[in-house]
């Protein structure tokens, strides 16, 4: 016994580390009561603990177990009385002890104390201290301290929720737990991403689910389908900042909904989505450093795997922000690339970028949303769907009023399946958006939709009867009534019917002027008590007076029923109905002679209250003294106030005094009345800047339509001149070709000149000794230097037209003269000098035999000449004499003599058709260019 009480006069301190347990035991004991007992946080019992916190960590590790009982009792005792400064102080010396001994003791009681303990250290201040602590415990080597530590994870999660505590530190560790060789672990595991689930649902994937086994994957899949058909998960704690600001808030919000709301932020958490969840990356540094050549190649499909390789970098839930400027530029300009595969797949980045950036893409608005919305005139599924969630992204990075100048530019758009899109991405933002629109944008809404209304495609009506259904969905039916008059029924039904199944997340709240509208005036009848007791004390000199003009009040509590109240308000005071009616309208005369009314004349003070601070004190006076005085001058009968009796009907003017809305002096009415003319004035102004804009964005399109149709033109100039320069070229070749031809004539010809000259120099002119035929002349040249033979027989002429129109069609087909087939000439061109009918017979033969000489001697002279008009004339004329002359019979010799006068006259004649052609071909390319 004596020891004991030497123990309990030691300092709470010594004792609570002494070498025997019983003494700590006792120690954590008498601490847990006297921090019960505490006034305030700042009791002095609660010194040593701050001043020392280490004393926590003792005591949470304490080696026996009944001690560590009452230890961990006392902490929670502690954190519970002492407030945040001594939890904060002692939270890094006793959550690692708690976690390592308390979580995992075999006491039921020691675990509880323990969570207990952790979630008050979160409760008193936040929730990522002390999960950070927490997390180093889970490398530990036994397992049933892990588990322990995972369950005490889970229970602060399921209490304080995922919007309070950040569960991104924990999802990183939570594939490694997963991963653990005990059961026990991991099925405690299983259970904290359960509780992720119901907060986060699929947004915690991301986080960790790709290091998941397959099998852990599907049992956890079966989990969450029992969690999907429960609730919303709420906030079962809160933190002692949200207990202040609800205890703050609830009695201000008391019966008011707008109350609940504000006490409702604390129990349902915001949207949480992986956005939230994960860390930034740097993708504008994995850009391939081709990836704007290839962005420009000429060939699609290089352009598309560019893009495809975009896709694959920007494909994260969070991007750091960064300068994407030119990334976007080039994005915008895929929105008019011909191939719509490649705008699907800039519309899938620009996308990814929007989701990945949120906010931060929202100065990239204006880059990339009209290329967007000039591209909606595509009728494909998938391309209008990936356009559409591509505006979708860039909407959710910005608000509606950024959006709804273009939104409403391109719902008159010239092209149908534009305004169709559009007016889609507007139903989609109305519904989406959680700012109510301004009530200039609701009435622009309204407008563009009504245009919708009167279109001649049922899809655009419908669009436009939707948008004005979603508008009264967000604004209530009451304030969007102004906006339908006009319509017929038909068109208010349809609009009715989608008021009724639109989905809004933005909702204009009841305003709440009507509220404290009703609780003003006794609010400002206080003031008001105030402010004419203070009145009637400064301004009369007696204190008799005072209960005289309050006086009047109570005999108008028996006649409360009158209604001429109103107009004998002025004159209440004095009982005079006369001058009562001029005291409103010298109220600041008389405020002025109030103050100085010291006389012991009752009247005075009486007179000089007349003024609008009469107003105001009537309703001060009936509940100042409603009954004490009532009586008393109903007993005393005073003749200098029995005046007041005949107004004593009029005196219910108390209750008219609330008629002003608030005490405002007229120097303040006056200012007030300033501020509203300038307000108006600059509603009048914004309305005018409205106005000017929207001209001026009129304008702007008609500039951009003309400079659309300006391009167009020059288009078609451009493509008229590379036609007209293809034909130039074709030409060139042309005559080209002809030059060509022209030469290879030329030098024909002079072949031929020279062929004649030599056949002639040979003796086979009509003067020489060996010409088989004296009468046969040599041909001459006449004065245009064509050849001309001298024996024309009368038969000549119609064989020469024979070959001439033969030879004419032959150069019309382009074949050339020298390669003049000889079989299809006529037997009279081949030998004019037969008289047989057909030409079939033997004078070919005979002319063979006389010209063989001649053959031989040209063929020597020149053997590339071997093509002569006369030779090749005999040879084909023996062969077809040969072949005709065994069936006919006809005599070798008939017609020898004139054949030679006739092969001269055809090379003539072929000559001279040469010669013509060449000057008709020259001056037709005398008139080229």
């Amino acid at each position: 016994m004596a020891d004991e009480e030497d123990f309990s006069s030691l300092p709470l301190p010594d004792r609570w580390v002494h070498k025997n347990w019983k003494v700590r035991k006792q120690a954590y004991e008498d601490a847990a009561k006297q921090f019960e007992k505490t006034a305030d946080e700042y009791d002095p019992a609660f010194r040593p603990f701050i001043q020392d916190p280490s004393l926590w960590k003792a005591a949470a590790a304490d080696s026996n177990v009944a001690a560590q009982q009452e230890g961990l009792n006392a902490l929670c005792s502690f954190l519970k009385f002492g407030g945040r400064e001594g939890a904060v102080r002692s939270r890094q010396h006793a959550v690692t002890p708690i976690c390592e001994k308390g979580l995992s003791s075999t006491r039921a009681a020691t675990k509880a104390s323990a969570v207990e303990a952790l979630l008050l250290f979160v409760e008193l201040d936040v929730p990522g201290p002390v999960i950070e602590d927490i997390l180093p415990v889970l490398s530990n080597k036994q397992p049933k301290v892990i588990a322990a530590s995972v369950a005490a994870l889970t229970q602060i999660f399921h209490n304080y929720g995922c919007k309070t505590a950040d569960p991104k530190p924990v999802l990183k560790v939570l594939p490694k737990v997963f991963g653990h060789a005990d059961k026990n672990v991991r099925a405690e595991a299983t259970n904290l991403a359960v509780e992720f689930y119901r907060w986060l649902r699929e947004a915690m994937k991301p986080m960790f689910w790709g290091d998941l086994k397959p099998t852990q994957q599907t049992d956890l899949e079966a989990q969450f389908e029992k969690v999907k058909a429960e609730g919303p998960a709420k906030q079962e704690r809160l933190l002692r900042s949200q207990q202040a600001a609800q205890e703050r808030a609830g009695p201000a919000a008391v019966g008011d909904d707008y109350g609940e709301d504000a006490g409702g932020d604390f129990e349902e958490p915001g949207e949480i989505d992986a956005f939230d969840l994960a860390e930034p990356q740097d993708v504008h540094g994995k850009l391939p450093k081709d990836f704007f050549d290839n962005l420009a190649s000429t060939k699609w499909k290089e352009r598309k795997e560019a893009l495809e390789a975009l896709y694959a970098i920007v494909n994260v839930p969070r991007i750091k922000d960064a300068d994407f400027g030119e990334v976007n530029r080039s994005l915008a300009k895929c929105m008019k690339d011909a191939n719509i595969a490649v705008v699907t797949q800039a519309a899938q980045c620009i996308e990814l970028l929007a989701k990945g950036l949120r906010k931060g893409y929202s100065k990239y608005r204006s880059t990339v949303m009209q290329p967007i919305m000039e591209r909606l005139k595509e009728k494909k599924a998938t391309v209008a769907d990936a356009l559409g969630a591509a505006l979708d992204a860039v909407f959710m990075s910005t608000d509606l009023t950024d959006c709804l100048e273009d939104i409403t530019a391109y719902l008159v758009h010239k092209n149908p399946q534009v305004k169709e899109g559009t007016m889609k991405f507007l139903v989609r933002c109305l519904r989406t958006t959680r700012d109510v629109p301004s009530k200039q944008e609701i009435a622009t809404i309204v407008e563009s939709a009504k245009k919708l209304l009167s279109e001649g495609s049922e899809v655009l009506r419908s669009g436009g009867a939707e948008v004005l259904g979603t508008i009264m969905k967000i604004i209530g039916e009451r304030a969007m009534n102004p906006h339908l008059e006009g319509l017929d029924d038909i068109r208010k039904t349809k609009i009715k019917e989608f008021f009724e199944t639109a989905e809004v997340k933005a909702k204009d709240k009841p305003k709440p002027p009507p509220a404290p509208a009703g609780r003003g005036p006794p609010g400002a009848g206080g003031p008001k008590k105030m402010m004419g007791g203070a009145k009637k004390a400064s301004g009369a000199a007696v204190k008799k007076p005072a209960p005289a003009a309050a006086a009047p009040p109570p005999p108008a509590a028996e006649p409360l029923p009158p209604q001429p109240t109103s107009r004998a308000a002025p004159g209440s005071k004095l009982g005079m109905p006369k001058p009562g009616g001029l005291g409103g309208l010298k109220a600041p005369q008389k405020r002025t002679l109030a103050g100085p009314g010291s006389l012991a004349s009752p009247r005075r003070p009486a007179a000089a209250p007349s003024p609008p601070l009469d107003e105001y004190e009537p309703p001060a006076s009936p509940p100042a003294k409603p009954a004490a005085p009532r009586i008393g001058l109903g007993r005393g009968g005073l003749a200098g106030r029995s005046l007041a009796k005949p107004a004593a009907p009029a005196i219910p003017a108390a209750p008219p005094s609330p008629t002003p809305v608030s005490g405002l002096s007229p120097i303040e009415r006056a200012e007030l009345e300033e501020l509203r003319d300038a307000n108006e004035r600059l509603l009048k102004q914004l309305e005018d800047a409205r106005h000017d804009r929207s001209k001026l964005m009129s304008e702007i399109q008609e500039l951009k339509n003309q400079n659309a149709g300006l391009i167009e033109d020059h288009t078609r100039d451009v493509l008229s001149i590379k036609a007209k320069e293809t034909q130039l070229v074709r030409a060139r070749s042309d005559a080209e070709a002809a030059e060509a031809t022209n030469e290879r004539l030329r030098r024909e010809l002079d072949r031929l000149k020279r062929a004649l000259s030599k056949a002639e120099a040979f003796g086979v002119g009509p003067g020489s000794p060996s010409s088989p035929n004296p009468g046969m002349m040599s041909p001459t040249h006449d004065d245009a230097g064509i050849y001309r033979d001298g024996a024309a027989p009368s038969g000549g002429n119609r064989n020469r037209m024979s070959f001439t129109s033969t030879m004419s069609e032959e150069k019309e087909n382009g074949e050339g003269v020298a390669a003049y087939p000889r079989n299809k000439l006529s037997p009279e061109v081949r030998y004019a000098g037969s008289t047989a009918s057909s030409g079939r017979g033997s004078p070919a033969r005979g002319f063979r035999r006389e010209t063989a000489i001649d053959e031989r001697e040209t063929r020597g002279i020149d053997s590339t000449v071997g093509s002569a008009y006369p030779s090749q004339t005999d040879r084909s004329g023996s062969r077809a004499g040969s072949r005709t002359g065994s069936r006919l019979g006809d005599a070798p010799t008939a017609g020898a003599p004139g054949s030679g006068v006739e092969s001269w006259r055809r090379a003539a004649e072929v000559t001279s058709q040469l010669k013509a052609r060449i000057e008709q071909m020259k001056a037709k390319q005398g008139l080229r260019p």
